[in-house]
């Protein structure tokens, strides 16, 4: 009897959360993983040296051939594609839209994998958005690529809940591991036709890309809301406000927190104890369970209270617009 032929995949993805996928594809006896497409190295550090994403250190670590374009559309790196022959190639937190050129070269053309449940939370943070907006749910997607934005038809779906202790880095970390798994299950299925994509539904939302001011807090909102913030940008850009001091405003991080009843004025401090800080919101209240003062060490409100004392009263505000070199220290 013969053996079929293992399936020639080329691989594009960048960044750690692809690494469970990389490792699974390689180990499958029924894949052959003839090469890996990266982003660019760029520059990390003080000292600004150009450091390698995880793809392509794993794609030298197995010794599979990794390239990393410039641009994606470039002609000479698409004929390189062209010559390795893949049946099908899968994307994966790329960072860039591929052309016609490459959808059409495979096969079975290119599938990604995307971190949210389509339609839901197209774009550049899929992870993000659901804890930010309270949904109960997220999971993996399997699509079909066209050259739109995550518009593709659905091949399969995979859905997590989202607990209350669930941030931003452990929704990752558990949407890194369920994705291979769904991956490897349906791709024989696709490879050999009995698997069709389905068009995806309307009612598509939008994640746009996260950027440090969305970690402004605002008080006026409710405190619910802002414990999705915190947990939703942990851990970056992290949530941050502005005490107001007797002399002046100082940056306080607030890396933890959870909503109790509470009323008062919006930003001011309503209780202190030895479970936390107690801030008003718009609706309930706020306790602060970890937080850090600028240029300071991550501690427990408690520890953090002991050094730097917030008075019952005072208040945190939201500061005007960031200036460059505010930015720059936060």
């Amino acid at each position: 009897m013969l053996v079929p032929a293992p399936i020639r995949l080329v691989f594009f993805g960048t960044p750690s959360i692809t690494l469970p996928t990389l490792r699974a594809l390689h180990s499958a006896s029924f894949i052959d993983v003839v090469g890996i497409v990266t982003q660019p190295d760029k520059p990390k550090g003080r000292n600004l040296q150009l450091e390698p994403c995880a793809a392509k250190v794993f794609a030298h670590e197995n010794s599979i051939s990794c390239w990393q374009p410039l641009k994606v559309r470039d002609a000479q790196f698409i004929d390189t594609i062209r010559t390795f022959a893949p049946e099908v190639i899968i994307v994966f937190a790329y960072g860039q839209i591929l052309p016609q050129s490459l959808l059409d070269l495979p096969r079975r053309g290119c599938i990604n994998i995307h971190t949210s449940l389509l339609p839901k939370y197209r774009g550049a943070a899929p992870i993000q958005w659901p804890i930010l907006n309270g949904d109960s749910e997220t999971g993996v997607t399997l699509m079909q690529m066209e050259v739109g934005l995550d518009t593709g038809p659905i091949i399969s779906k995979i859905s997590t809940p989202i607990s209350s202790v669930d941030n931003a880095q452990t929704l990752h970390d558990r949407l890194a591991i369920l994705a291979p798994d769904l991956l490897l299950r349906i791709l024989p299925d696709w490879m050999d036709g009995t698997m069709v994509a389905i068009p995806q539904p309307e009612g598509a939302t939008y994640a746009r890309k996260i950027v440090k001011e969305d970690g402004a807090i605002d008080w006026t909102m409710p405190a619910v809301a802002i414990v999705n913030q915190i947990n939703g940008l942990t851990p970056w850009p992290g949530t941050f406000s502005y005490w107001e001091g007797t002399q002046r405003l100082h940056l306080i991080k607030v890396l933890k927190g959870e909503a109790v009843p509470g009323v008062g004025v919006p930003g001011t401090i309503i209780g202190q104890d030895k479970k936390g800080l107690t801030v008003a919101c718009g609706e309930n209240a706020l306790r602060l369970l970890e937080i850090q003062r600028e240029g300071g060490r991550r501690l427990l409100t408690e520890q953090f209270l002991a050094g730097f004392p917030l008075n019952i009263g005072s208040k945190f505000v939201i500061r005007p617009p960031v200036t460059q070199e505010t930015s720059d220290k936060e």
